[in-house]
C-alpha cells in the first residue's frame, strides 16, 4: 500500500528530473575563500553546467573574516547575493563609505535573511567584504543573464525572514513589470510582477523556505509571474546543517543532500513541485525558476 502511495505522490510525471552532486560541483580553496560552483565559473568550466535557462552561476561561497572580494567591475549580468549566516559589507561606484546619505547601516552590511541586487547593466565597480572580526560569512552568488543588455546600473536590498519561510516558499525575485520593453518611469519605479520581491530583468523568479522534517512545501512553477509558460527550476540545498539536511522532489525515490541541486527540465508555468524535507534536521532549499 505504501509504494502505491508513494507512487501516486509523483505529480509530474511529465518533468525530467536530473541531479548534480555537491562532488560534481566546481570548488577552490584560497584561504580567505572557499568556494563551490554549481555552474562554469572562474578557472573551472564543465561543459555539461554552462548555465540552465537565463540562470549562470550559482556559486555557494565562505568568505574569512578581515576578508573579501576588493572593486571589481561587472557588466550585464543581474547579479545577487543571499544570505545565509555572518555578515557581508557591501560598497559600491555608485554609494562609497561616507556618502551613504539616507541609505541604512543594513544596506552596506548584510546579514542572514538579507537579499542584495545589482544589475550590472552598462557597468558598475563593486566590493564585497566580510568585516566581521572573527564569524565566517555564508553566502550564496548567483547571476542571471538579462533580457537585454546595456541597461541602467541599479541596486536593491531586502530582507526575508526565517519566519515567513518556515511557513512556505517565500518569492525573493520577480520579473520587472514592463519587460524587455520597460519605459524609464517604469524602470524608475522597479515595481516588480510579485509585490515584496526584488524586481529582475529577466523571466525568472526566485524563492527560498526552510522545510521542518517531514514536511513538505510545494511552489507553483512560474509563480504567477512570468512570461513564459515553458520553464525549467533549478533547486539548491545550501550546506548548513553539517549535511543531516535531505530532501526529495515530486515524491521520487532520489534523495538530495546538502550541497546538491537539481536540474527539473519541461515543466510548465502553474505545475506543482513539491519538495519534502526527509533528513533530520531543516532544510533550507532555493528555487530558481526560470525560462
Amino acid at each position: 500500500m505504501n509504494t502505491i502511495k508513494h507512487a501516486m505522490s509523483k505529480t509530474l510525471s511529465h518533468a525530467k528530473i536530473t541531479a548534480h552532486r555537491s562532488a560534481a560541483r566546481g570548488h577552490s580553496d584560497h584561504g580567505w575563500l572557499n568556494t563551490y560552483h554549481s555552474f562554469s565559473f572562474a578557472d573551472w568550466y564543465d561543459p555539461r553546467f554552462s548555465h540552465f535557462g537565463s540562470l549562470r552561476v550559482l556559486n555557494e561561497d565562505r568568505v574569512k573574516p578581515n576578508s573579501g572580494f576588493p572593486t571589481h567591475p561587472h557588466r550585464d549580468f543581474e547579479i545577487f547575493s543571499y544570505i545565509i549566516s555572518g555578515e557581508l559589507t557591501h560598497r559600491d561606484s555608485m554609494l562609497r563609505k561616507g556618502a551613504e546619505g539616507g541609505q541604512s547601516d543594513k544596506f552596506y552590511r548584510m546579514r542572514r535573511g538579507d537579499v542584495q541586487f545589482t544589475t550590472g547593466g552598462t557597468g558598475i565597480a563593486h566590493s564585497e567584504q566580510n568585516e566581521h572580526s572573527r564569524e565566517t560569512v555564508h553566502f550564496l552568488q548567483i547571476w542571471a543573464m538579462p533580457w537585454k543588455r546595456g541597461l541602467t546600473p541599479r541596486y536593491h536590498t531586502r530582507h526575508f525572514s526565517d519566519e515567513e519561510k518556515r511557513k512556505g516558499f517565500v518569492p525573493i525575485l520577480s520579473p520587472l513589470k514592463g519587460g524587455p520593453e520597460a519605459t524609464f518611469e517604469q524602470e524608475k519605479v522597479a515595481e516588480p510582477a510579485i509585490e515584496g520581491t526584488i524586481p529582475i530583468h529577466a523571466d525568472f523568479v526566485m524563492g527560498a523556505g526552510l522545510i521542518a522534517p517531514q514536511e513538505k512545501f510545494d511552489w507553483i512553477v512560474g509563480a504567477k509571474a512570468t512570461e513564459n509558460s515553458k520553464r525549467k527550476v533549478y533547486i539548491h540545498v545550501p550546506m548548513t546543517k553539517n549535511g543531516k539536511a535531505k530532501v526529495r522532489l515530486d515524491g521520487r525515490d532520489e534523495v538530495f543532500e546538502e550541497g546538491d541541486g537539481a536540474f527539473v527540465d519541461g515543466v510548465n508555468a502553474g505545475d506543482r513541485l513539491t519538495v519534502e524535507s526527509v533528513g533530520e534536521v531543516e532544510a533550507e532549499v532555493v528555487i530558481l525558476d526560470t525560462a
